[in-house]
């Protein structure tokens, strides 16, 4: 009885170390993620940790927490301790020429994930979502929120921008005045502040109290005697900001209305924030997705086989053009919150509720 035993778990150990071989004998993926602040982020690197392990490699995860040397340090840890393709999310996109240079002496692809890397001709490929259209699906819900609250304009609206170190913001914002920009031009939105451009409007690192105490700094010097409509924001990090600092002097109280917020990512927060009747709408980007393509990017490069790609002029990053798999976004607001976030698997009841 006892030899049993042991023979069977003799047997047990021998798959397992079978399983482990395999997965050692495909490939190690180095994963550098930003920061795990925002839990987009989080649930990124856990989506393509599981997924990757399905697949038979092994992971190597890491979180820079906004540092940008300390991404660099550990990307470079990767490449000194052998991975066989880096995945990047980087915290500045302009920073890791020198980097993605020594991978590629060590012969190791890159695949840029959701943030475009720039100044470097050493990305094979490029991950993401439309982020154009994400600013149109913004700007669309702010302007369609304007009508539904406020009735006929002018409206008092104003704009804010990601962080100008993520090639993303651009596109965000871009996108977003494509639709805006006619309603500016024919005074149907009105700018009180003046602040326009990315240069005024950014927000570095996606920070939400930045974005909360710049809102504070415009209510004080613009609406005195006016009333704010609506705030363009790419980001719920930076809507909950901005929500806090139009609650602090009294906006959804009263017969103050709250203005048309905007935001992306459908953080939990930021849900519950929609069903409060506070923010009123965000950008789903669903994670699991974005995983599932930069994984078939994997094995394509690592088996010389061509990645499944969807776009190849969109993302010059100032030295290539990066081919690129752009996934659809989806806008997300009180009427549809249920059908996309829980009928999809993202979320469940429990956690919004």
């Amino acid at each position: 009885m006892k030899f049993m035993k042991f023979a069977g778990a003799l047997a047990i150990s021998a798959v397992a170390f079978a399983a482990a071989a395999d997965a050692a004998d495909k490939g190690t993926v180095g994963i550098s993620m930003p920061t795990k602040s925002s839990s987009r982020w989080i649930s990124d690197g856990n989506s393509m940790v599981e997924q990757f392990q399905a697949a038979g490699y092994e992971t190597d995860l890491q979180y820079a927490e906004d540092d940008i040397p300390n991404q660099l340090a550990q990307i470079e840890n990767m490449i000194t301790k052998g991975v066989d393709v880096l995945v990047i999310a980087a915290i500045d996109g302009t920073t890791l020429s020198n980097a993605l240079a020594n991978a590629a002496a060590s012969d190791i692809d890159v695949i840029a994930y959701d943030r475009l890397i720039r100044d470097s001709g050493d990305v094979s490929y490029y991950a993401t979502f439309d982020n154009f259209k994400v600013g149109v699906q913004q700007a669309t819900s702010v302007v369609d929120g304007l009508k539904e609250r406020f009735g006929d304009g002018p409206y008092n609206v104003e704009l804010f921008g990601g962080s100008p170190d993520d090639n993303n913001a651009y596109f965000f914002y871009d996108g977003a005045m494509s639709v805006l920009q006619p309603l500016i031009d024919s005074g149907e939105i009105v700018i009180q502040s003046g602040q326009m451009g990315m240069d005024k409007v950014g927000t570095l690192r996606w920070d939400g109290a930045v974005a909360q105490a710049r809102m504070d700094n415009i209510l004080s010097a613009n609406y005195t005697d006016k009333e704010v409509h609506g705030v363009l924001s790419p980001y719920d990090g930076l809507s909950i900001g901005i929500l806090s600092s139009l609650k602090g002097v009294g906006y959804g109280s009263g017969d103050l209305k709250m203005p048309i917020v905007s935001g992306q990512d459908a953080e939990i927060p930021s849900v519950k924030s929609i069903l409060a009747g506070e923010q009123y709408a965000t950008v789903f980007k669903d994670t699991r997705e974005l995983a599932r393509v930069t994984v078939g990017m994997v094995e394509a490069v690592l088996n010389d086989a061509e990645p499944e790609i969807n776009d190849t002029s969109t993302y010059d990053n100032g030295v290539k053009v990066v081919p690129s798999y752009l996934l659809e976004p989806v806008p997300v607001d009180a009427s549809n919150w249920e059908e996309v976030l829980i009928g999809s698997g993202y979320y469940t009841e429990d956690q919004i509720k």
